[in-house]
């Protein structure tokens, strides 16, 4: 199931959808790292192209974690 998300990035609030499944995913890389969700949130946010969403770099990213593990 998708759902919404929010997060402040930057002191901003933004939010995001995605599904149960990167979210998960999500919250299990930010624990690997040492990192809370939001800043790892705020990282992948940092490095995302201009034109694309916030949702699908997180679900990019996670791909790419999973495809390097």
């Amino acid at each position: 199931m998708i759902r919404k998300h929010s997060a402040t990035l930057h002191g901003h609030r933004t939010s995001f959808s995605l599904e149960d499944a990167f979210w998960e995913e999500l919250k299990a890389i930010a624990e690997a790292r040492g990192l809370s969700q939001a800043v790892l949130i705020s990282e992948i946010d940092d490095q995302r192209p201009p034109d694309s969403n916030l949702s699908s770099a997180l679900r990019i990213y996670v791909l790419q974690w999973l495809k390097r593990s």
